[in-house]
């Protein structure tokens, strides 16, 4: 049996290929034209050190100069010395250039269905099924998507799975005056032609050994609702997750019933929104999310943390977890920069 594996590297791109069952992780990598650097290929020199940061594998010989109990601990791996029992990743702390491979793909994928949620707020639906094989990313990843006419390109994080269909989505934040905000309120029609790069980004769901606490502001949602999708895919990973959604108007809320399914889908899985600028007719939460944290939860076990979205939420939270005395979790996020130019 074949296992599917990507190589995340330090400049946010992934590489995907497949290791037959029992090849050596480093075998199958070079196989399929992924050179990672490598010296002694026993288990002693270190230099294809990586980290598992997600699948099931075993390790052959590994030397304790190579790798100490804690890097063993923390699932540090010799890529020389790795043979795999599921599906996994692994990150690298160098670039993808080292392995003369570029890591990303650029399609074509045909509008479907433009949704333009709120004046700023949009969710757009490609077809991208003409190409022949299947767009590989990891949910939380992000594509490059060129706005037409131009020699402008935006990143926006894929709002589902990879699938054998290539149907793909993607939550927009729309800027007031910004190039593809304004192409996509004004010219964006189904069966135009979008090109795009992917997969981008180092934003994506490692091995689910604890609970996860989702933190999205905005179309930052965006990354999670994949994550959600393969976690439900896999009818969840034995921990408990809670799901933080906060905008600042109600007229963005979106993806409501999508968030409600997941509710049978993943056990123990949780959501809630708040928006901190609600209108009359809002009945929801109102504020800011660290509001609606459970200190008391949060201080009982360790836990992992995923934030998505703009710069002030990401720095407040941080800020907030600091406040609270609280050390025992792990820490992932991706802040939504505005590009200089219009966006």
């Amino acid at each position: 049996m074949n296992h599917k594996v990507a190589f995340s590297f330090a400049d946010g791109k992934t590489l995907f290929f497949e290791a037959g069952a029992n090849e050596l992780l480093l075998d199958a990598a070079l196989r399929n034209g992924v050179n990672i650097p490598l010296d002694c290929r026993e288990g002693v020199c270190a230099t294809c050190k990586g980290r598992c940061e997600s699948g099931q594998y075993t390790l052959d010989y590994v030397d304790d100069e190579a790798l100490s109990e804690r890097d063993l601990a923390q699932r540090k791996i010799l890529a020389c010395q790795t043979r795999l029992q599921s599906d996994a990743t692994f990150s690298f702390d160098f670039d993808s250039s080292l392995c003369n491979a570029a890591g990303t793909q650029t399609v074509q994928g045909v509008v479907t269905d433009i949704e333009l949620i709120s004046p700023s707020t949009a969710i757009l639906h490609l077809d991208a099924s003409a190409t022949e094989q299947q767009v590989d990313f990891l949910p939380g990843q992000y594509a490059r998507i060129q706005v037409p006419g131009t020699s402008q390109w935006r990143s926006y994080s894929f709002a589902n799975r990879p699938n054998s269909r290539n149907q793909l989505q993607f939550l927009i934040r729309l800027l007031p005056d910004g190039a593809m905000s304004n192409f996509l309120r004004e010219r964006c029609q189904p069966g135009m032609t979008l090109e795009f790069e992917a997969p981008l980004g180092s934003f994506y769901l490692r091995q689910v050994d604890k609970p996860l606490v989702l933190v999205a502001g905005g179309t930052g949602l965006s990354a999670f609702l994949g994550m959600l999708d393969e976690l439900a895919e896999e009818g969840g990973r034995g921990h408990p997750v809670q799901l933080f959604y906060g905008v600042t108007q109600d007229a963005d809320v979106c993806e409501l019933q999508r968030l409600d399914s997941y509710r049978s889908r993943i056990p123990g899985f949780e959501y809630q929104t708040i928006v901190s600028q609600p209108s009359q007719q809002w009945q929801g939460k109102v504020g800011y999310i660290p509001q609606y944290f459970d200190v008391a939860q949060l201080e009982r076990q360790p836990f992992d943390i995923y934030m998505c979205g703009p710069p002030p939420m990401v720095e407040a939270i941080k800020g907030w977890l600091d406040e609270q005395g609280l050390h025992r979790f792990n820490m992932y996020y991706e802040k939504f920069v505005d590009s200089n130019s219009k966006q």
